[in-house]
């Protein structure tokens, strides 16, 4: 691989406007960067492992825009058989999901959606995505193109898949990606958690952004030796410190939403706030669409890729000869 303008790329999570997360992935493309490994969480995830599985394939990158402009993101609000009844009430019917299956929507159709894509690509479990690559600092059983980040509340920690399954006596050469990448989307409350039996237990696992949703280190050389390429990432939202507009909290769902928000965003101060994960970050924050608007608008998502878009143009112009090596960030 040529590593003049080799990275591993880092995708935050961010619900639906991840297509922003596409629009500057296609601007790095389109500026002669290749991409080694890529992480993600949530959005992110699923961008990202739709990403891993073209270059698995040798497909144009020109196609991850085209499957994520055609999502049926609404279908992602998929019902189960006895909350249709409800469907008249959707408020009721998501409650009822929340209290019987801890989740409004049972998340089948989105992992359905994904497992479809891969496997048109040619990917349908991590094996078909391992990444031979002697001269990394990652032991053989964790070299491969894609990482995605869970939330385990059963036992109250993160979760790198594939890089975890083995302690919890799963092949990952055997594990969906599919159901790694819907683990990582499954947005609490809004989606039914996913269950993973373990050594420890019934593990219960929801969003990965709920504790790391932009792991930006977790490709960085701990061996002491110098990187041989940078490490890259696109977040879809704004620098540490910037000036934030107050939102009143005015009702219990506000203080749940913020609640939930406020853990997320704390959560990733100390991974993120110093200056070399700033100077290695492409801030792509879109305005006007919330993470959870679901029936977008053609032209939203036209205007969530072309915010991408431009920041990552931006970022390229600002910083012509790419990430700075010194940094020696990447494995």
């Amino acid at each position: 691989m040529d590593e003049k303008r080799t990275v591993d790329l880092i995708l935050e999570g961010g619900g639906v406007k991840g297509i922003a997360l596409v629009g500057a992935a296609t601007a790095l493309v389109e500026n002669g960067y290749a991409f080694a490994r890529i992480g993600g969480s949530s959005a992110g995830a699923m961008v990202g492992a739709i990403m891993a599985a073209m270059q698995h394939a040798n497909e144009p990158f020109s196609r991850v825009d085209d499957i994520m402009r055609t999502i049926d993101y609404e279908a992602f609000l998929d019902r189960r058989p006895g909350s249709r009844a409800l469907n008249w009430w959707p408020r009721a019917a998501d409650a009822w999901g929340v209290l019987f299956h801890l989740g409004a929507h049972p998340g089948r159709y989105m992992e359905q959606w994904v497992r479809g894509v891969l496997a048109d690509l040619g990917v349908r479990t991590f094996g078909d995505l391992a990444f031979p690559d002697p001269g990394s600092s990652l032991p053989p059983g964790e070299s491969y193109r894609l990482v995605v980040t869970a939330s385990d509340l059963s036992r109250q920690r993160a979760m790198f898949l594939p890089w975890d399954l083995r302690a919890h006596d799963v092949d990952p050469d055997e594990f969906s990606v599919a159901r790694a990448v819907r683990a990582s989307a499954g947005i609490p409350f809004l989606f039914e958690p996913k269950r993973m039996t373990s050594p420890f237990g019934t593990l219960t696992l929801v969003d990965g952004s709920l504790l790391r949703s932009y792991p930006i280190e977790i490709f960085d050389r701990t061996d002491g030796r110098p990187s041989r390429w940078p490490t890259l990432g696109v977040r879809l939202s704004s620098p540490a410190g910037q000036r934030a507009k107050a939102k009143p909290v005015t009702s219990p769902i506000d203080l749940l939403t913020n609640l939930i928000k406020t853990t997320v965003d704390s959560t990733q101060v100390r991974h993120v706030s110093d200056p070399t994960s700033i100077d290695r970050s492409i801030f792509a924050k879109p305005r006007g669409v919330r993470w959870t608007d679901f029936d977008l608008t053609p032209e939203q998502r036209t205007s969530l890729f072309e915010a991408g878009h431009d920041a990552a143009t931006r970022w390229v112009q600002k910083h012509p000869a790419g990430p700075a090596m010194s940094d020696l960030r990447a494995v």
